[in-house]
């Protein structure tokens, strides 16, 4: 059982401390709901970009290198993400270095200097991470999905946004953004693992108190209804890869929804016993790379099936993928693959808690985006207590109707 307790600071930033046993690791991670779903139109991109610029230093470690060597000197891992939901920094590292650590992160996440000639230069670098990416037909299809699945709303855009805006936004403009949704009381900092070494409450505040008091005054556009489309980019090639997502009718905010959710879509296509790998893969051969994954954001779920397959099996792939969907909406899942998909989807989950890193980004999605308990055991829990009668409930309500991207020579009147 972990030992957990959290606190608030004076500029309304959360402190979590989820103690682990059994663990020589630690990881120090701070999130605030600053991902791009809260950017305006002509913001798209800048979540991102400024997560880059905030590398280039701070005050005490002030440019990129002293940040870097830092981290190797302390023998610790140092990144970051950006999705649509948050933005998040997070060190692990052995827990005798934890003091160090958390040093280091306070001072450049929490005081960055954004400076104007390294914003000129970061500029090219994300430019070229946008080129990458369109290169990339499997990428590009995740970019196409969204649209579809979304259309101009927030979570239908790009994180990394178009080369234009990273080309045309400003200094002040990043800063204005950051005031306006760094806000401590739509964030969180959260210390996991060994924390044995972790600096008492009153070191921490002058740590934590780095991140300025902030009041929010800015909030993510709500999801729109469901209005599927189907996006093909055309491309003269011997793959394809297509995207299917569906909307399910479940209250993204009720955790035991969300592990019904979960345990569905595994045994639909989260592992090489689901439906998917074992209909379109292992008796079609239709596809090397087949599987669903689902997703919660505050507001909505989605659930999306993905392939990746020569392009004359497409069409066909894509019939076989939405006939399962079908098959599970109508007579509901098996008790035997049920079971399977529940002992699977928990198993992962400790596996996956094993590792610091994991329990810490669990906890912020957790308690940032929707506002909830960050216990891991409680989340392990959850999927080991979903019953039948939920995940067939969870399969009735998957949306008839589903958005369609592909990326590959074909045209959109092919998913008819």
């Amino acid at each position: 059982m972990p030992s957990i307790r959290s606190h608030t600071l004076d500029n309304g930033l959360p402190i979590h401390h989820v103690e682990l046993e059994g663990t020589r690791a630690a990881t120090v991670l701070v999130a605030f709901e600053a991902g791009a779903r809260t950017e305006r139109p002509e913001e798209n991109g800048m979540a991102h970009f400024l997560e880059h610029l905030v590398f280039k230093g701070g005050e005490v470690y002030d440019d990129y290198r002293k940040v870097n060597e830092t981290a190797e000197q302390l023998g610790a891992v140092l990144n970051a993400y950006t999705s649509h939901d948050l933005v998040a920094f997070h060190v692990t590292c052995r827990a005798e270095v934890a003091p160090q650590a958390i040093d280091l992160l306070t001072d450049f996440v929490g005081r960055p200097k954004i400076d104007a000639g390294e914003l000129d230069r970061e500029r090219g670098v994300v430019v070229q991470e946008i080129a990458r990416a369109k290169d990339q037909p499997s990428v590009l299809a995740e970019h196409l999905i969204d649209r579809a699945a979304f259309g101009d709303h927030p979570l239908g855009r790009p994180v990394l946004g178009p080369p234009e805006h990273i080309q045309s936004f400003t200094r002040d403009a990043i800063v204005a953004f950051r005031s306006r949704q760094w806000a401590g009381a739509r964030g969180g900092a959260f210390l996991v693992g060994n924390l044995d070494h972790v600096p008492d409450d009153g070191e921490l505040a002058d740590r934590f108190g780095r991140f300025p008091e902030i009041a929010a005054d800015g909030a993510f556009e709500p999801a729109p209804p469901f209005e599927p489309q189907t996006l093909v980019e055309a491309r003269d090639s011997n793959q394809s890869h297509l995207r299917i997502s569906y909307r399910p009718q479940i209250d993204p905010r009720d955790h035991e929804q969300r592990a019904a959710l979960a345990v569905y879509s595994t045994l639909l296509g989260g592992s090489m016993g689901s439906r998917l790998f074992d209909e379109i893969r292992e008796q079609r051969g239709l596809a090397y790379s087949i599987y669903s994954v689902d997703h919660s954001f505050a507001d909505v779920p989605i659930l999306q099936l993905s392939a990746g397959l020569e392009s004359g099996k497409c069409i066909e792939a894509y019939h076989c993928m939405r006939a399962i969907v079908d098959d599970l909406r109508e007579n509901g899942p098996r008790t035997e693959e049920f079971e399977r998909a529940r002992a699977y989807s928990a198993g992962r989950r400790v596996l996956a808690f094993e590792n610091t890193n994991a329990v810490a980004r669990h906890a912020a999605n957790q308690t940032v985006v929707f506002g909830d308990d960050i216990d891991p055991d409680r989340a392990i829990a959850a999927l080991d207590e979903t019953t039948l009668e939920r995940v067939a409930e969870v399969a009735n309500g998957i949306s008839v109707e589903a958005s369609v991207a592909c990326v590959g020579p074909h045209d959109t009147a092919e998913f008819d």
